[in-house]
């Protein structure tokens, strides 16, 4: 028998109506989906458990997919996608780190998984395992009360593989209502924004295939991303495979000489040793490694010097975090610890000797994020005064090409979100009417350093002389993330846009190198902006003195229009030097003739302007 939600008085849509929204950690080992019933937030349960694996099975013994704890009980690991999540949003070509699928399609495109049932797309397969989750709540709550849902991501997740994230939904029919950065739902899961003092937070996730971490500032019930960052394809399944290949070579056997589905296996079977040394000093490990009995005992000590690679990468990762917040560790009020890898003793230790402080641990890390995107579905669909203002940022800087090649940052990174910047920019030459919108991510101070996102043209632009007309670029990231770039000639209000929605995302030795790459070489980026944009002022300079000469040559005596041609053609020359000493004693040679020649073209005008007409003008 189930209980009635009760609504206060007038704040129900319609009288007896029930409606409910989902919170889905829709995560890369297990899955949960959560909602809250009778003002209770609460994790749906599988039966005896909440985690529901992500896991699906195409195999040739089923004519649907298997999705679920069922899938596991394949021993099938080609036909057996796990970790689907790695795959979301990503290249053929980024795809570095180890599995057991083939895979197929171009390098620069997400893959799919070729399987007994065909071919089965990362989208799709993440397609399923909602969809489980979907009608698991559907058959537990009141028939179409269903608005919509809340999906968690890693913060460190960008435009493609979060629209990727919402195409897996929006193709079962769950309307997404927001997607929400893992992180910033365990914030709200502990009730950070309900503090009643200022306080500054670290959220450290480290779940069974990803890790992100995020700093937050809260101050009154309001909280803002100051820094996020992390490893979309690193986490508990790392462990899982270094305790395998452990085994593996204490039994003097390569692990090169061991097949994927045997890998598979002892990957799974050191998982559950690894969970016993949770709350035991030691465990004894039985297993069989290419039909070799293999014993021996696995302790707490070996098990440290196995993880210590992940940990000590996961703790790089929180110390770039804190420099992007230009924060340092005693300003860190609490750590707060998510993702069911946090439940190790060993991560608990390590992130306690870091910043000399006890983690926040009391919520089941398995369920926070759930819980906290679950507490906000229901707040959006709801009438709650006290909808949540959350202000995640932007990972990486974005902008669009000008002249020369160089990036125009118009969203900086680190930037909290939503968030819509506008700029104007102008023509560069005499009657141009298009202009190619090209925006770019990245660190770097030129185009060619940084990644393309996408590319659209504006036309309809007025003829006029160059730098008069106005063109109005405007960069909007709504609080899914999803970024939007218009334009917009402000004279004739013609217009263009384009929803960005790259084809594969970036890998995280790609986050990472656009971030290294940036701080790396920017002294010699900035010398090369400096450089290009001379360059770039001095064509426009003689472009228009071209464009004068060809009007006014006749004001000049003939030679001062060679000495001026002359200078011109020296600057040119100076300009494909690429020194910019040279570049800047040319302009500055250049510069008294043309400013003379100015001159002489505004006295020609002001002179024209004051001059007076004749009474025979008017007959």
């Amino acid at each position: 028998m189930s209980l009635l939600q009760i609504s206060e008085p007038n704040q129900s849509a319609k009288p007896h109506e029930h409606r409910f929204a989902l919170g889905i950690d829709l995560g890369t080992t297990h899955s949960l989906v959560g909602v809250v019933k009778s003002g209770r937030a609460d994790v749906l349960p599988f039966g005896s458990s909440p985690l529901m694996p992500s896991v699906v099975y195409y195999g040739d013994k089923s004519d649907m997919p298997v999705v679920g704890h069922h899938a596991l009980s394949f021993d099938d690991p080609k036909n057996t996608i796990i970790s689907a999540k790695r795959f979301m949003g990503r290249s053929l070509d980024d795809i570095k780190f180890s599995h057991p699928y083939e895979l197929t399609g171009t390098d620069n495109a997400m893959p799919a998984f070729i399987t007994a049932q065909g071919e089965k797309s990362p989208v799709e397969t993440s397609a399923h395992i909602l969809a489980k989750l979907f009608n698991h709540a559907k058959a537990s709550l009141p028939a179409d009360s269903i608005q919509g849902a809340v999906i968690t991501v890693p913060a460190y997740f960008d435009e493609a593989q979060r629209q990727a994230t919402k195409d897996a939904a929006t193709s079962i029919g769950l309307p997404v209502l927001r997607l929400l950065n893992e992180p910033t739902a365990a914030a709200i899961a502990y009730g950070l924004d309900k503090s009643a003092t200022t306080g500054t937070y670290l959220i450290y996730d480290l779940g069974g295939g990803t890790f992100d971490v995020s700093v937050l500032h809260l101050n009154d019930g309001v909280f803002e991303v100051l820094a996020t960052g992390g490893n979309s394809a690193l986490g508990g399944d790392d462990i899982d495979r270094l305790i395998a290949n452990f085994f593996i070579r204490s039994a003097g056997i390569d692990p090169k000489d061991v097949d994927s589905t045997q890998k598979s296996a002892l990957a799974r079977l050191a998982k559950s040793y690894k969970q016993t040394l949770s709350s035991r000093q030691a465990v004894s490990v039985d297993i069989d490694i290419n039909g070799t009995p293999f014993t021996t005992l696995l302790t707490h000590e070996q098990l440290r010097q196995i993880c210590e690679p992940v940990i000590k990468r996961t703790m790089q990762i929180v110390g770039q975090v804190l420099t992007d917040a230009r924060l340092d560790k005693p300003t860190i009020d609490d750590v707060v610890l998510v993702g069911g890898s946090t439940r190790m003793p060993i991560v608990r230790d390590a992130v306690q000797a870091y910043f000399d402080k006890t983690p926040l641990c009391s919520i089941n890390p398995d369920e926070v994020v759930a819980l906290g995107a679950t507490r906000l579905a229901h707040q959006l669909i709801s009438n709650d005064s006290q909808n949540l203002l959350l202000l995640d940022v932007t990972p990486l800087s974005l902008g669009l090409e000008t002249m020369g090649g160089l990036t125009e940052v118009i969203i900086p990174r680190n930037t909290p979100i939503p968030v819509a910047r506008r700029q104007t920019f102008t023509t560069h030459t005499d009657g141009q009417t298009g202009m190619v919108i090209h925006v770019v991510q990245g660190e770097r101070e030129t185009v060619a350093d940084c990644r393309t996102l996408a590319n659209f043209t504006l036309t309809g632009i007025p003829p006029m002389k160059a730098g008069l007309a106005r063109v109005e670029v405007t960069f909007a990231i709504d609080a899914n993330g999803q970024l939007t770039v218009s334009a917009m000639e402000l004279s004739t209000k013609v217009a263009s846009k384009i929803d960005v929605v790259p084809s594969y995302g970036l890998s995280e030795s790609q986050q990472e190198e656009l971030l290294k790459a940036g701080f790396i070489h920017a002294k010699a980026d900035k010398e090369k902006r400096m450089l290009i944009e001379a360059q770039v002022e001095a064509e426009r300079e003689i472009l228009a003195l071209d464009s004068a000469l060809a009007e006014f040559a006749d004001l000049l005596t003939q030679t001062q229009v060679i000495d001026l041609q002359e200078q011109i053609n020296k600057v040119k020359s100076a300009i494909a030097t690429d020194d910019k000493a040279v570049l800047d004693s040319a302009v500055s040679q250049l510069k008294p003739l043309s400013d003379h020649f100015a001159s002489v073209i505004m006295n020609q005008n002001i002179k024209q302007a004051l001059a007076g007409t004749k009474t025979s003008d008017w007959r």
